[in-house]
């Protein structure tokens, strides 16, 4: 049975999750503030945890990067009810791996959870390959089992996300991926108008990995089709 803490202060939100998530066979913790959820995410393994943004004590964001910044990596889903795009891009780039508005439906909810869960269960057997668990290219050093990526001996700061593309892009050089393939493998289902994300991705990956971003050498643009890893 897989562990879900949710950290949402609104009561009748908390029960509607709790009752879907004991559908999909899983047992749930609660903590109503930010700061509580904080200290429990520490202090106890979790397979997921779903994290508001609008929290007293202590906002979503800054819970998701001072976990991020104590290398905890429990895949977390944000939920807000507020909907400007600046609000997503802070969410993902603070750590999150997926983020919902409010209001939504509880099949949306289901279906990104299943996604996440899919998406841990691939990365954890392709892990498992020990054969493949250290990929080296150039300078860049990539420990798949350690999720730790090095660029000529400094250690990178890369989201979750940004460390699965790069570790499935890294793992099949010279493989062109659609954006629309590596959402369904990355992001672990179809984001129909999200092609977007996968661009700000692959940029920001470029800004922490590439000697010049304007000149890729590892991730490189396959023109009309989407992106690869070098192979040469």
């Amino acid at each position: 049975m897989k562990k879900v803490l949710i950290i949402e202060d609104d009561p009748d939100l908390l029960e509607l999750l709790q009752i879907h998530l004991r559908d999909l066979e899983c047992s749930t913790q609660i903590s109503m503030d930010g700061k509580n959820g904080l200290e429990t995410a520490v202090e106890h393994p979790f397979d997921l945890i779903i994290l508001d943004i609008m929290l007293p004590k202590m906002d979503g964001l800054e819970v998701c990067r001072q976990l991020r910044a104590k290398n905890i990596l429990t895949p977390i889903l944000m939920l807000t009810a507020r909907s400007e795009e600046i609000d997503k891009v802070l969410g993902l780039e603070t750590g999150a791996d997926d983020y919902l508005t409010k209001p939504f439906s509880v099949r949306e909810f289901i279906a990104r959870v299943k996604a996440i869960f899919r998406r841990v269960k691939m990365i954890q057997e392709t892990g498992e390959d020990q054969a493949q668990a250290v990929l080296k290219k150039y300078d860049l050093v990539i420990e798949k089992t350690k999720r730790k990526v090095s660029l000529a001996g400094e250690r990178l700061d890369l989201t979750p996300k940004e460390f699965d593309l790069l570790v499935l892009l890294a793992s099949n050089p010279g493989h062109s991926y659609t954006r629309n393939r590596l959402l369904r493998i990355v992001w672990g289902y179809d984001f129909e108008g999200y092609e977007h994300t996968v661009n700000s991705h692959i940029n920001r990956l470029r800004a922490k990995i590439e000697p010049d971003p304007n000149k890729p050498v590892y991730i490189l643009t396959t023109w009309g089709v989407g992106y690869r890893f070098t192979d040469e």
